[in-house]
């Protein structure tokens, strides 16, 4: 499964990053799902391989700018395009509200099914090809966090399991491969579901919001292979900061992964204040974000930016794709 960076920067866009929106692709089949959706998101989409008539559903952390106001450019966008298929929007109950206004006041128009589905209520979805649930998080605003598990796992013959019974290697494999029922020369009969298991461990991810509190995704956490957080700052400056944004540092949320032993995290949404790369001595660089975040976090640690594609391998190792 890929996770593609459209924006990285918290607030406001810099030259060098635009605001929140991430792309999760499955392994199998072209549906992809998006985890919120910053202004401009639908020109971050025109320098990808990523087709917004594929996209299966969008899933918004919470109603603040930097994550949602790139939503009425990008539905009006598919609309114009001819998207006929069906499209899942879901987030806070505000996000559907601005919305609304939105397409009230600008006598905007869509045509295909625009489904919204309230975060709040016991979220259980199956959308793009992933087993998606939702975790809240602590903002100055309702906020959450995504769990994707891929739901398509391909199944391999559970051949252990077949010689433990005395059922040797024959024909017959692959009719119960295919699911079929066999009947044994001693009169007993297999049923080719029960000889099946997946080929290997369904992959999950975990995406979150603006959130200053990492611990509360613990339970989220369980046995995935990756994390993605907001890290807006360093811990010296969110000091200076102070608490009523609502945000994590680097050494919060690599502490949280290291404890939570997550295998790889992801940092994203850094302070414009955070240059990729510094043009003059005293700017800040995301470099700052990384060494902090290094010093509490022994896993696979990456700083998100805009366009890298981040793949998660049927082992569970996670690693930046380089097509």
């Amino acid at each position: 499964m890929n996770l593609t960076f459209l924006g990285t920067s918290s607030g406001a866009p810099t030259r060098q990053r635009n605001v929140s929106a991430t792309a999760v692709q499955p392994e199998y089949g072209r549906a992809w799902v998006m985890v919120d959706c910053g202004e401009a998101t639908q020109h971050q989409l025109l320098r990808t391989r990523l087709s917004p008539l594929k996209l299966d559903a969008i899933l918004i952390t919470h109603v603040h700018g930097d994550h949602c106001y790139g939503l009425p450019g990008l539905l009006a966008s598919c609309q114009l395009n001819g998207r006929t298929e069906p499209l899942t929007l879901v987030g806070p109950a505000a996000v559907w509200a601005y919305l609304q206004a939105v397409i009230e006041h600008t006598e905007m128009r869509i045509d295909y099914p625009l489904k919204f589905i309230d975060v709040s209520k016991s979220l259980a979805l199956e959308q793009g090809g992933f087993h998606i649930t939702a975790y809240p998080l602590s903002h100055r605003s309702e906020c959450w966090a995504y769990r994707l598990q891929e739901s398509r796992v391909p199944l391999k013959l559970d051949v252990a399991r077949l010689e433990a019974e005395g059922v040797m290697p024959s024909p017959l494999y692959g009719r119960l491969q295919r699911g079929e029922s066999v009947t044994l020369d001693d009169g007993r009969q297999l049923e080719g579901k029960d000889y099946c298991i997946p080929s290997y461990r369904a992959r999950a991810v975990v995406i979150g919001g603006d959130n200053d509190r990492p611990e509360l995704l613990a339970e989220a956490c369980r046995g995935v292979q990756l994390l993605v957080h907001e890290a807006t700052y360093t811990e010296d400056v969110l000091q200076q900061v102070g608490p009523e944004p609502q945000h994590s540092s680097a050494a919060r949320v690599a502490r949280f992964a290291e404890q939570a032993g997550v295998p790889a995290l992801v940092l994203t949404h850094f302070s414009p204040r955070y240059l990729l790369r510094p043009r003059r001595g005293g700017d800040r660089s995301v470099d700052e974000l990384y060494i902090e975040a290094q010093r509490f976090f022994a896993g696979t640690l990456f700083m998100a930016e805009d366009f890298q594609t981040y793949r998660v391998l049927r082992d569970g190792r996670v690693v930046e794709a380089s097509d």
